[in-house]
């Protein structure tokens, strides 16, 4: 793949490895940007080179910490706006804030739609993500959103791994729909956790919808933060008959305490994530896919003004 002269890709500090793979796999190498911090903690950008009618490509993840990160997107894309690039993007392999996306209780922001308005004020004239918390943050912007999944990456991956006797589960009724495209994708059964929010980080599993006696749970989810979700549901499948070999896949590994130790429960064989989000620790169970090739052709498709839509099979 080779994208033309007039595209330049730009890495935030969120994740250099990431855009340095995606654009490898365009051809190109990384423009020219300094990111740095001020004494007092203020970020500091400088462009290191021309960005005159280019179409520049932003990429960051506005994972944590989140709002450093956020805010050297912010100023990276006003850099590049006042030094008259001709176009603007926004490629933000996960979306921070995404799970405030709605007013559950009195007297609550909805932060999602606050970091779409910054994201316009600042001049991005498109932005790229993958797998939304909740897909109606789409709507929250008046510029276009090109929301890609990593359902066909971990899809592809499961079935060289042998799913024989396994049932696709969502966590939630949020995901169903993932997990359906999913299931249908692996011509698996389909069950759904029916579960209640306690507090702003914690639920419990209430139902098991569908049959999952005697065999192998494949959950799939968005995100896993705290991996709470996770275990109660592990939990709940194997009380209902499910078999000990459960794996959990996901796109975006928050891993926030105390994630990595309860992915440690003795049932859970394997963890599939993608590198939206940067891992840098050791775990014998994680897996991690490259969404790199996902990024590099949606960009060069959105260069070249082609369909985002055809890179999906699933």
């Amino acid at each position: 793949m080779r994208a033309g002269d007039d595209i330049k890709l730009f890495a935030g500090s969120a994740t250099p490895a990431l855009a340095t793979a995606v654009a490898k796999h365009l051809g190109l190498s990384l423009a020219k940007c300094d990111v740095a911090q001020f004494p007092d903690g203020e970020t500091r950008i400088g462009i290191g080179e021309s960005v005159r009618g280019a179409d520049c490509f932003v990429i960051q993840s506005t994972c944590a910490p989140v709002n450093h990160n956020l805010m050297e997107l912010l100023v990276m894309c006003d850099a590049l706006r006042r030094a008259s690039a001709w176009r603007v993007n926004a490629v933000i392999p996960y979306f921070g804030y995404a799970r405030q996306d709605k007013k559950v209780q009195a007297r609550e922001p909805i932060t999602a739609k606050l970091v779409a308005n910054l994201l316009e004020t600042v001049g991005v004239d498109r932005v790229i993500t993958i797998d939304l918390h909740a897909g109606q943050i789409q709507g929250f912007f008046d510029v276009p959103v090109d929301h890609l999944t990593a359902l066909d990456i971990l899809g592809n991956h499961l079935r060289g791994t042998g799913i024989d006797g396994s049932v696709v589960v969502s966590p939630d009724v949020g995901r169903a729909t993932e997990a359906r495209r999913l299931a249908n994708y692996l011509g698996l059964p389909l069950a759904m956790l029916y579960k209640r929010r306690t507090s702003p980080t914690e639920t419990s599993v209430t139902h098991v919808i569908g049959e999952v006696e005697g065999l192998r749970p494949l959950m799939i989810d968005d995100m896993i933060s705290t991996a709470g979700t996770m275990r109660r549901g592990i939990d709940a499948l194997l009380r209902l008959g499910a078999l000990p070999h459960v794996r959990v896949a996901a796109t975006h590994p928050v891993f926030t305490p105390p994630a990595l130790d309860r992915l440690t429960h003795e049932a859970i064989e394997q963890v599939i994530v993608t590198d939206t989000i940067p891992f840098h620790g050791q775990h014998e169970r994680v897996h991690v896919l490259s969404v790199a090739p996902l990024l590099a052709k949606a960009i060069y498709n959105v260069h070249h003004n082609d369909s985002v839509s055809s890179l999906f099979t699933s």
